[in-house]
């Protein structure tokens, strides 16, 4: 089974030092909208920041950790807080890469057009998101229309979905989440979610609210279910009341079996150049995709 290192925080900085190559220039200032015709990480020093969703950020660390290792004179900070957050950095040029784990919308491509820069959004990974409970709950599986129903308040208690007389804790993330965004779309059809739903900042916050409250349920991407372990159960997802029951695996997001799932981008504001051009190069190169996997998410390839 993927293990994915566990780093506890909102927001996660995988730096390395810089190293100072004889004969290097100077860092390079980056410009405007984003550092992508920088020059390349092999012709001197260079950083390069990535922003956005906080369900990458392991990934984009461990991907940075091994790019790093191959270019020393590189320097690689990844922040999360969200994609909504990234995609703004990225529109106000103060982010070179902004990780996404959803489509951008019109407004940001608009807002993008009026700045004159050409968004680039390369998926680099798949996800599933795993529906977790308290491992104390009896259920096993739930319709999409179940999940839809509990998430957006019309059920309330798991003795109406076949479970105990337990109350429901709603846990879902905050709204500047790209998972937030989709979850709502794909899985409650745009319907608000529950006016009592505890928004969190983190995954790793749901993880913790699902493992504490027997009665808690959750969303979260199926790296976070395995590292998670025995501290939260997953549920089969039922697309219909007599449709099978899949779990979230890689086959059964490669095979499409699973419904949740969606892919992971990184987004650049123009044509990636120079140690842009490298990165996301790698991230989609045998090696990097091979780390998609041992993270727990899903390669592209």
């Amino acid at each position: 089974m993927p293990r994915l290192r566990l780093r506890v925080g909102v927001c996660l900085l995988a730096v390395a030092s810089l190293a100072n190559l004889a004969g290097c220039s100077p860092k390079q200032e980056r410009p405007a909208g984003g550092a992508g015709a920088a020059g390349s990480a092999k012709s001197g020093s260079m950083s390069l920041n990535i922003k956005g969703s906080d369900t990458m950020v392991h990934l984009l660390t461990a991907w940075a950790d091994a790019f790093m290792k191959t270019h020393p004179e590189a320097k690689i900070s990844v922040t999360g807080g969200g994609s909504g957050t990234g995609i703004a950095a990225l529109l106000n040029g103060t982010t070179d890469i902004c990780a996404s784990s959803r489509d951008l919308n019109e407004d940001e491509r608009q807002t993008a057009e009026s700045k004159g820069l050409a968004l680039q959004d390369m998926a680099v990974a798949r996800d599933a998101l795993s529906i977790v409970v308290n491992p104390q709950n009896p259920i096993a599986e739930l319709t999409l229309d179940q999940i839809a129903a509990i998430y957006t308040g019309s059920v309330t208690n798991w003795s109406e979905v076949g479970g105990p007389d337990e109350t429901i804790v709603v846990a879902s993330r905050e709204s500047s989440s790209g998972t937030y965004m989709f979850f709502q779309e794909h899985v409650l059809k745009t319907k608000d979610y529950a006016a009592g739903a505890l928004l969190l900042p983190a995954t790793s916050a749901i993880v913790q609210t699902v493992s504490d409250a027997k009665g808690a349920i959750g969303y979260v991407g199926l790296g976070y279910a395995h590292e998670a372990g025995a501290k939260v159960k997953s549920l089969g997802v039922k697309a219909a009341v007599d449709a099978p029951a899949v779990m979230p695996s890689n086959e059964s997001v490669l095979s499409g079996a699973y419904s949740v799932s969606r892919p992971l981008f990184l987004v650049v504001s123009r044509e990636p150049a120079g140690a842009t051009k490298d990165f996301i190069d790698f991230c989609l190169s045998d090696e990097g995709q091979a780390i998609v996997e041992d993270n727990g998410y899903v390669s592209v390839k």
